[in-house]
């Protein structure tokens, strides 16, 4: 049960759902930070939706969740792939004495921006406002306004003993034009109404399956087989080295004497990666020859 996703569909009813939990792949995330309490409360969500929406993808390619506000937390970035390797990282205001109580103060003017970005294709990117008392309640505001598709969330962190978070969704299959309207939709309404008596302690003490059975007992449901998730960062010492390729030698050389040379932290897995004067001339050196070429 421990990291993976597993997807399901009603019989009966134009409805898919899908639920996740998430261990190894969480803990990866928050272990090399000292994020405080809610921050790693709301990258837990974040990482458990990435998951969540990255399995409805029909291409190839990443999702991307991030969040920028003025407020507490300054921005926050999860990434997941069609493969579900996710990865994620948050920035909040070190300054303040203390930290909000909850999802809402977390955030001033803040937008949560959802980008599909496929290895073929366009890149579309939707945004919604932090404005209700949850990133589930956000996330089923982004559905509705942006897929005009009714989506249950529900979205939990716990942080105690092994940190874990996990996620369960619900959503209408569009049959019409008049698929987002309530009142024509009263199987989902039913759906919805049990996805939302999910308790955090259930949705990691109980395996997926049963968690489906005990929910929807009444329902032919068709589950498919689980997915991991992983944890997975794609930096490279050759990444940085295209990027210090695209910065003027000698001010490269330049810090590289200041400094002794040029250390380069990734974001999200915190791997160093290390250039001195010989890394730099020889980084320089092909541009010449492809230059030439």
């Amino acid at each position: 049960m421990t990291d993976t996703l597993e997807r399901f569909l009603f019989e009966n009813r134009q409805i898919r759902g899908e639920i996740v939990t998430l261990e190894s792949s969480f803990n990866s995330i928050i272990k090399n930070k000292d994020y405080p309490e809610i921050v790693q409360k709301l990258l837990g969500e974040l990482v458990a939706a990435a998951s969540l929406l990255t399995a409805t993808l029909k291409f190839k390619g990443e999702i991307s969740l991030q969040i920028q506000s003025e407020g507490f937390v300054r921005y926050a970035v999860v990434n997941g792939t069609h493969e579900l390797d996710v990865k994620g990282v948050a920035k909040w205001d070190e300054t303040l004495d203390s930290p909000p109580s909850n999802f809402k103060h977390c955030f001033k003017k803040g937008i949560l921006a959802i980008t599909l970005t496929p290895e073929n294709g366009t890149r579309y990117q939707g945004m919604v406002s932090l404005d209700q008392d949850s990133l589930a309640d956000c996330l089923e505001n982004y559905f509705l306004q942006s897929e005009q598709l009714l989506t249950t969330v529900v979205l939990a962190t716990d942080l105690s003993n092994t940190p874990k978070a996990g996620g369960f969704l619900v959503q209408v299959i569009p049959t019409s034009s008049e698929a987002t309207n309530v009142a024509n939709t009263p199987d989902y309404e039913h759906v919805s109404y049990l996805t939302r008596t999910i308790k955090s302690d259930e949705l990691f003490a109980i395996s997926h399956k049963e968690m489906i059975h005990r929910l929807f007992h009444e329902d032919d449901i068709r589950i498919f087989e689980p997915q991991m998730v992983n944890f997975k960062c794609d930096c490279s010492r050759e990444r940085c080295a295209g990027a210090l390729r695209n910065v003027n030698k000698s001010e490269l050389l330049s810090m590289v004497a200041e400094e002794g040379s040029i250390k380069m932290d990734c974001q999200f897995c915190h791997s160093v990666y290390d250039f001195d004067a010989i890394d730099i001339e020889n980084i320089h050196a092909q541009n010449l020859d492809s230059g030439s070429a």
